[in-house]
């Protein structure tokens, strides 16, 4: 799987994105996410986004208690802290771990919490601010998906 993060990454267009389901007890120490995030600045550069998923325990893993928020704060905070630029939460309500900021000053661009989208700041991949460019593929206008559900139909 790195191998092909690596040739995604050097070898082709393509954007990508990185998701990590934190496990507890499984994969959520602080030596585990640092050295994951050391690897992905060093390997991938610090524009490839990073999400640190929250665990629910469901179908035939009962035997772990759900991530706690402060579990994926703290998974943010380290991949912050080596160099990565987009490092969110999810799975969880936690609007700031859900923000994408300008690269260069800090302003917030597209506000998220869980599905929902809090704010659009953007403006053609740029920051109005600044004029910085924001990796990534975007659309002009945020789009109306969201934490809708829908019904379905189970018959034999």
């Amino acid at each position: 799987m790195l191998q092909t993060l690596k040739y995604l990454r050097h070898e082709t267009g393509v954007w990508f994105e990185i998701t990590t389901l934190l496990i507890p007890g499984e994969n959520d120490s602080d030596g585990e996410i640092d050295a994951l995030t050391r690897w992905i600045f060093r390997e991938l550069g610090p524009d490839v986004p990073l999400h640190f998923t929250a665990f629910h325990p469901d179908f035939k893993m009962l035997d772990r208690p759900p991530t706690p928020p402060s579990t994926l704060r703290r998974a943010r905070e380290i991949g912050l802290g080596n160099g990565l630029r987009y490092v969110y939460t999810g799975n969880v309500h936690d609007e700031a771990g859900g923000t994408t900021t300008c690269p260069a000053c800090r302003t917030a661009l597209i506000g998220r919490d869980w599905y929902r989208l809090t704010r659009w700041e953007l403006m053609d991949g740029r920051c109005p601010g600044c004029g910085a460019a924001v990796p990534g593929v975007f659309e002009r206008r945020p789009g109306r998906w969201g934490p809708r559900r829908l019904p379905v139909w189970m018959g034999a």
